[in-house]
């Protein structure tokens, strides 16, 4: 079942601005959280360094922006990036919500990153770093419509075939018959949220599923 969404209903669900949740989620693994600290730390030091150098410059204070800028990379690099991620999901023409069933569930395992470091014998050698991922394929009525991967946890155990799952789906067809994007999705009987970032916003999903599909 689909259930065409109007603009102002995705505004209230997908925010413009990164919540907490999706802060966190796009600040990312330990080692892409070094990688911003050293970033931060390298460019907001040269930038202050050279700004006083230019104490009377009149470009002073562009360099000491921009160095404030650099040390508070750390901040606003994750929301940018949260932000960007939904504002990719709002630029379809049209988006609803799905009320489906999960027909079929497998993993994966997957690389998530990987890096070169000397084995005893002092050679270079690949090191990879390999996550399971859980891939749900769900269904309506009228057949296959997408699929949700995300990262497997304990939390997901519940989770089976013939589970009721709902989300958001985003076309550029009126009737959805090319489907280009799926959010996140909630299990209701489960009480469960799955997916790779946390598009929705939880509360107001759920009460909007109640509003248009248990009313």
């Amino acid at each position: 079942m689909l259930i065409p969404l109007r603009q102002n209903e995705l505004d209230k669900l997908i925010p413009s601005v990164a919540t907490s949740n999706q802060f966190t989620s796009a600040l990312g693994n330990p080692r892409k959280i070094l990688q911003r600290v050293i970033i931060s730390s390298i460019g907001g030091v040269v930038t202050l360094l050279i700004s006083q150098s230019q104490v009377t410059s009149q470009f002073y204070s562009m360099w000491l922006i921009l160095g404030v800028v650099f040390l508070l990379y750390l901040l606003w690099g994750p929301i940018l990036e949260a932000s960007r991620k939904n504002a990719k999901l709002k630029k379809y023409s049209f988006s609803a919500i799905f009320e489906a069933e999960i027909i079929d569930i497998y993993t994966q395992e997957r690389v998530e990153d990987s890096q070169e470091q000397a084995n005893k014998m002092g050679q270079l050698e690949l090191v990879e770093n390999r996550r399971r991922w859980l891939v749900l394929e769900i269904g309506d009525e009228d057949g296959y419509l997408s699929k949700i991967e995300f990262p497997l946890e304990n939390k997901h155990q519940p989770i089976s075939q013939g589970s009721l799952i709902r989300g958001l789906i985003f076309s550029n067809n009126k009737d959805f018959s090319n489907i280009l994007n799926i959010s996140d999705a909630w299990l209701p009987r489960e009480r469960l949220w799955v997916g790779a970032y946390p598009f929705l916003l939880k509360p107001a999903f759920e009460e909007l599923c109640y509003l248009r599909i248990n009313r």
